[in-house]
């Protein structure tokens, strides 16, 4: 007997140590829930996590998680395949879709040819135009695009490209057009680019300026077929929660929900739980990224996580017994490593189901990212192009 409802929540940048090619990104010595747990001494109160198997996952348990004994599900981790270490990379791949070719970035700052046609395009001048982190950014020029209404235009080490506006000098559909117009310029060949973020803020000036939840993806539409298109096409439920929409540009999704946050994501998910429905709920967590991670702030990171993990206790306590959740994450973000950017992890997975049949089993270390994906399929009776299902160790 299959699950009828699978659900899977991605921690975004839940990062569990360095993966085998950390060296070629810089990454090396990259672990954002053991720095996390580190910095908390101990004190990372994560129970739901804990009797899933989270730290049952590492050599070195997470400092405050202990090593559940049994753990209540199956637990393992994912390396990824991918060319980058981005959300779009790590949740295609997830999906059988695995990134082999990189992206293109920008150390230097975007072409001139691309910032004139934006310029132009926008009635607007573009500033910046290089890495920088956002909330620095907007710390640094949010007066200076108040005062003028330019663009804010940025990258990171990632292939994205963001434009930063002020609510009240830039309304959001005007900014959420900008984008949709930039998205047109970088779909290849010279220049592909992952994702074009419009990333609007408020506040009255630089000490207190805020980044919006009115933040949107423009993402390269997926460049080959999905799990979420098979799904889709087998006539099953597909749903979106947070940006996974947006990462696959709305391919193969049935219905969509976005979030406002973490919290709000989870009453998402809790609404989802409370439906009768037949397929796939895929949901993103992405505070862990955008509020803590590239902040380097391990601090209010470990409190998303253990905000996650009472909200966890929720969706376990509403599950039915033919309900599977999984929990994995899609790279890391370590907020005790070095810059700003993503980190090349290894990435925690987690299942679960009242009706399991076998319990406390490790996983492994899957190969590839894909392995989740081809197991979600063959639980509903499809076949993957890629990955090795791991449906047998977890089903009911």
């Amino acid at each position: 007997m299959s699950y009828k409802r699978v659900f899977t929540i991605v921690l975004d940048s839940v990062g569990n140590g360095a993966a085998p090619d950390a060296d070629k990104f810089g990454d090396v010595g990259a672990d954002t829930l053991g720095h996390v747990g580190s910095h908390y001494a101990g004190k990372l109160a994560l129970p739901n996590l804990a009797k899933l198997g989270l730290s049952n996952t590492r050599t070195t348990p997470i400092e405050g998680v202990a090593v559940a004994e049994p753990a209540l599900g199956n637990f393992g981790n994912m390396n990824e395949i991918s060319a980058g270490k981005d959300s779009m990379d790590g949740h295609w791949e997830m999906m059988g879709l695995p990134v082999m070719k990189p992206l293109s970035t920008f150390p230097d700052g975007f072409p001139a040819w691309l910032i004139e046609k934006l310029e132009t395009f926008a009635g607007r001048k573009v500033i910046v135009n290089k890495p920088y982190s956002g909330t620095d950014v907007i710390h640094d020029y949010g007066e200076h695009q108040m005062a003028t209404g330019d663009l804010i235009v940025y990258t990171s080490g990632d292939s994205v490209l963001q434009i930063a506006a002020h609510e009240d000098v830039i309304p959001v559909e005007e900014l959420y057009r900008i984008c949709e117009y930039a998205r047109t310029l970088v779909n290849g060949p010279e220049v592909t680019i992952g994702r074009v973020i419009a990333r609007p803020y408020v506040g009255p000036d630089k000490d207190h300026f805020t980044r919006t939840a009115n933040r949107r993806d423009f993402s390269l539409a997926p460049i080959g077929e999905t799990a979420l298109d098979e799904l889709k096409a087998a006539g099953l439920d597909v749903i979106a929660v947070g940006k996974t929409n947006d990462i696959f540009s709305g391919q193969g999704f049935t219905q969509n929900f976005h979030n406002e946050s973490n919290m709000d994501g989870m009453d998402h998910v809790m609404t989802v739980l409370g439906q009768d429905f037949h397929g796939f709920c895929f949901t993103n967590l992405v505070d862990f990224d955008a509020m803590y991670g590239h902040r380097r702030n391990p601090q209010g990171f470990g409190q998303a996580l253990m905000d996650f993990d009472q909200r966890l206790g929720e969706v376990l306590a509403a599950m039915k017994p033919d309900d599977l959740l999984l929990i994995t994450a899609d790279h890391g973000n370590d907020p005790g490593f070095t810059g700003s950017d993503h980190t090349r992890e290894t990435v925690p997975l987690l299942a679960y189901s009242p009706s399991m049949k076998e319990t406390n089993q490790s996983l492994g270390t899957r190969t590839t990212f894909s392995d989740l994906g081809a197991t979600i399929l063959e639980n509903f009776g499809l076949t993957a192009q890629r990955g090795s299902s791991f449906y047998d160790a977890i089903k009911n």
